[in-house]
């Protein structure tokens, strides 16, 4: 089969998806479909670097050909108007009221990330004269399934409401304004991992995340150390399955408390080591002095950090094995990333973890993780091109026999994706002939 790529290289969103979300937005409008912007928003996954973002830690991230479409065209005016494809009704409110944080998280709904997104922009002094009148889509089986669709809906509008308003903002500039989302407004304490991943991606490349020092860095598949790039063509793909498992992660605050106990941890190692002035984050602890003073860390606190420097261990040794196409040590590090938070970060569910233990079971996957949180959702696993279809057909088979119920909730076509690599996050405009 032949793939179609835009001149980015992805092979997502196809014309037709593009045709359906812009003739959606001119029934709303009254406009014409040729008039319609599209902001594409892919999905992402994390390969390595697992509950580390939060604390500062290097983390890496590849998006893949699915996402979140959003198709606009800016306000005559300042009414935003809204409608999904997923969600029921009819969403208005004006760029002119002014957005407070959600207090309660049994409250957000499908157009909280649109205010947030207007609340983070007004945080920031901007005072946006256009609404949009939009049609939001995601995959459908794909909300809520560890794989950033939250962050991908934010930055879809954040990046629609800058486009309509003429304001200028550089990739950085809007993975800030996604944390004034999820962290401000939503209540969720995450880092910057998820829109890292969505709007600094390319296509074929690595991204590593410094998220100490939001310093993102790309390593190309299969580049050799002293810098020559091989000529073969990527042997592998991105196998997703499902768990059927969704719930909204800024509700379930067990993953605000494992935030909170990863900074306890930091802060007993920088006090036992002299530093205790220093942010209480675990990207501030030298490695040495976790070594040095791990043995006063009890419980929860010593596994958290635990996991934490392993973690930090296995992506400077994923780095290597990515540059140098070294699939079999790449997976080695990535199961046993899912080894570790299961057993010291403690996410995951009975139902996560049987997925995760039949991927790694499955002919030709290389390794296998959660996707996301962990606590919902998929698990993601790096498969050999040529076995892919069989090691779908495997886990399909192997996790409705564990839970048939769960399996019985997806869309057949959903319960297991054979997925390739995307590109990053973009304002797809009309193009006049």
């Amino acid at each position: 089969m032949v793939v179609s790529r835009d001149a980015r290289g992805s092979s997502w969103p196809s014309e037709v998806e593009l045709g359906a979300v812009r003739k959606k937005v001119a029934e709303m409008s009254g406009r014409e479909a040729r008039d319609v912007r599209v902001v594409a928003c892919p999905y992402r996954i994390c390969p390595l670097g697992a509950h580390i973002d939060h604390q500062g830690g290097v983390v890496t991230a590849m998006t893949i050909n699915y996402g979140v479409l959003l198709g606009f065209v800016p306000s005559d005016d300042a009414e935003v108007l809204l409608q999904s494809r997923q969600f029921q009704g009819v969403v208005r409110f004006s760029t002119r009221d002014l957005q407070c944080p959600i207090q309660n998280p049994e409250k957000i709904s499908w157009e909280s990330y649109a205010r947030g997104a207007l609340y983070a922009l007004q945080s920031e002094g901007y005072d946006l004269k256009k609404g949009i009148v939009g049609f939001i889509c995601g995959v459908e089986g794909l909300d809520s399934s560890g794989l950033s669709s939250s962050a991908a809906v934010g930055i879809a509008y954040l990046l629609a409401l800058e486009n309509a308003n003429n304001i200028s903002k550089t990739p950085l500039d809007n993975i800030n304004l996604d944390r004034l989302i999820e962290n401000k407004y939503l209540g969720l304490e995450n880092g910057i991992l998820d829109p890292s991943a969505i709007l600094l991606s390319q296509y074929g490349y690595l991204t590593f995340m410094d998220c100490k020092t939001v310093t993102p860095s790309y390593i190309y598949f299969s580049e050799l150390k002293k810098g020559q790039q091989t000529t073969g063509q990527v042997t592998f793909k991105i196998l997703l399955a499902f768990s059927g498992l969704q719930h909204n992660l800024p509700k379930k605050r067990g993953y605000n408390t494992r935030v909170s106990e990863c900074k306890e941890a930091a802060r007993a190692l920088l006090s036992a080591s002299g530093h205790g002035d220093l942010e209480p984050l675990l990207c501030n602890v030298d490695p040495s002095s976790f070594e040095a003073h791990k043995g006063k860390l009890e419980g929860n606190l010593a596994k958290r950090a635990e996991h934490y420097f392993s973690e930090t261990k296995r992506v400077a040794k994923g780095r290597d094995a990515w540059g140098n196409g070294n699939l079999v040590y790449l997976g080695q590090l990535i199961s046993a990333s899912g080894r570790s938070s299961i057993d010291k970060y403690e996410c995951g569910s009975k139902e996560m973890i049987q997925l995760y233990e039949i991927l790694l079971k499955a002919p030709g996957v290389f390794g296998a993780r959660f996707s996301g949180a962990g606590f919902r959702g998929c698990c993601l696993a790096i498969v050999d091109d040529s076995l892919a279809e069989e090691a779908a057909a495997f886990v399909r088979e192997e996790y409705e026999k564990v839970q048939p119920h769960l399996v019985s909730q997806i869309p057949p076509d959903k319960r297991v994706l054979i997925c390739e690599p995307g590109d990053s996050a973009r304002v797809i405009m009309p193009t006049y002939t």
